[in-house]
C-alpha cells in the first residue's frame, strides 16, 4: 500500500499515526509511507527519528476572534492545498489517512479533490476543528470514542480505537521490574504521570502528599516531566522521601511499564486512554483545564461512566483529593481489580487492525 498520513502540530495526532505505520508494515511490508507535517510541530522530529519520511508545509491555526490574521490563515491553506495537491501528484498514494491538525485539513482537502481515497481518524470524544470541516469531503471516518458518532455523518462512521492501543497491548508480557528503579515487584505500585512536559499543578499535589505516600503499604513513582524536575527538587528540600517514594524526571518506554503498574494518575488525553484502557489499568484521571473543548473532561467522563476510572478535576485537585483516591484504589485488590475489567472492556487492542481495514474499505470504493 501506498499511504500518506498526515497529522501535526502534538504528540496526540502523531502517535497514532505512527503506531498504525508500524502495524501496517507488520501485515504489508511492501508498504510505502510518506508523512506530511507542519515546519513547527513536534513531527519534525518525532517522524524522522521513527525512519519515516517527512515532508512538511507552513500553517497556521484559525483565531477564534475575527482578525487580520485568519487571511493570512485562509492564504496560507490555500497555498497548502496547492503544494499539497503537488505531492499527491509525485507520491501518488493509494489512500492518504489524516490525524488531525490544520495540516491535515489542506492536505486531505487537496486529497478529497482529486479523488483520492481518505480517511480521517479522530482520537477524542469531542470532534476537532479540522475533522469536522473534512468530514464533509472524505470517504471514512474513523473513531476512538463512541461519543464522536454523533458529530459526524453517521454513514461513513467506524469504530476502530486508537492504534497506540495495539502497541502497547503487544507489549502486555513485559518483563520489566520494578528493582530497576529501587522497588519491589511484589508491592501494588502506582505511578503518576503529568505528559512529558509534566504538570505543575500535579506536582505541587504530589510534593505535598510525599509526607502521607512515605506511610503507605502501596509504592508510587513520580514522574515529574524533564523540563520540571529541577523545580521539583528544589519544592522537595528538606522532605523525608520513603523507601517507596521514587521521584524521577521522566519514564522511558512507557508500554513496558504499564503491564507492571497497579494504578495510573494521569492526563486524560486521548492516548493514554487508548493505553490504558487496552491493559484494563485502573486510573485516577487529571483532565487538563487547558485544551480546546474541554476534550479531556469528556475523554475522562467516559471511563468514570464506565466505572474503568475516577476523576479529579484541577480545580479540585490537592494533596487530600489525591490521597483519598489512591487510598480507595491501591488499598483495595478487589475494586482494583473491576475497575481492571471495565477499562479492559472499553479498549480496542486491534484498533491498528481495523483502521487498516477502513482504509482498504477506502481504496476498495474507488474501484
Amino acid at each position: 500500500m501506498r499511504l500518506l498520513v498526515s497529522g501535526g502540530g502534538t504528540g496526540g495526532h502523531i502517535y497514532p499515526a505512527l503506531a498504525l505505520i508500524e502495524r501496517l508494515k507488520q501485515v504489508e511490508p511492501d508498504t510505502e509511507v510518506l508523512y506530511v507535517g507542519t515546519t513547527r510541530g513536534l513531527e519534525n522530529k518525532i517522524v524522522p527519528d521513527a525512519g519515516i519520511k517527512l515532508e512538511t508545509m507552513h500553517m497556521q491555526g484559525f483565531k477564534r476572534s475575527l482578525s487580520l490574521d485568519n487571511l493570512k490563515t485562509i492564504y496560507l491553506f490555500l497555498h497548502s492545498v496547492h503544494h499539497a495537491k503537488k505531492i499527491i501528484r509525485d507520491f501518488k498514494p493509494d489512500v492518504v489517512l489524516g490525524t488531525g491538525g490544520y495540516v491535515s485539513g489542506a492536505v486531505l482537502y487537496a486529497a478529497a479533490k482529486h479523488h483520492v481515497p481518505t480517511v480521517i481518524h479522530e482520537q477524542n470524544s469531542v470532534v476537532g476543528v479540522t475533522n469536522k470541516f473534512l468530514s464533509r469531503y472524505v470517504d471514512q471516518i474513523a473513531i476512538a470514542f463512541e461519543a464522536a458518532r454523533s458529530q459526524f455523518p453517521a454513514e461513513k462512521v467506524t469504530m476502530v480505537g486508537n492504534p497506540r492501543a495495539q502497541q502497547v497491548a503487544a507489549q502486555a508480557n513485559s518483563d520489566f521490574s520494578w528493582t530497576s528503579y529501587g522497588l519491589k515487584d511484589d508491592v501494588p505500585t502506582m505511578m503518576i504521570f503529568g505528559g512529558s512536559q509534566g504538570a505543575p499543578k500535579i506536582n505541587k499535589t504530589v510534593v505535598d502528599a510525599i509526607p502521607e505516600f512515605n506511610k503507605r503499604p502501596y509504592q508510587v513513582i513520580f514522574a515529574t516531566g524533564q523540563k520540571r524536575y529541577a523545580a521539583v527538587q528544589k519544592q522537595l528540600e528538606g522532605v523525608k522521601i520513603g523507601a517507596n517514594v521514587k521521584v524521577v524526571p521522566y519514564i522511558k518506554d512507557m508500554p513496558a511499564k504499564m503491564p507492571r503498574v497497579a494504578a495510573l494518575v494521569s492526563r486524560a488525553g486521548a492516548t493514554t486512554i487508548a493505553e490504558v484502557t487496552a491493559l484494563g489499568v485502573p486510573t485516577i484521571l487529571i483532565p487538563s483545564p487547558y485544551v480546546t473543548a474541554n476534550h479531556q473532561v469528556k475523554n475522562a467522563q467516559a471511563l468514570v461512566k464506565n466505572n474503568a476510572a475516577a476523576m479529579i478535576t484541577e480545580d479540585q485537585l490537592d494533596a487530600r483529593s489525591l490521597l483519598l483516591q489512591a487510598d480507595r484504589i491501591m488499598e483495595n485488590d478487589d475494586l482494583r481489580a473491576k475497575m481492571s475489567a471495565a477499562s479492559k472492556k472499553m479498549g480496542r487492542p486491534d484498533a491498528a487492525d481495523r483502521l487498516i481495514k477502513v482504509l482498504h474499505q477506502a481504496i476498495d470504493e474507488h474501484h
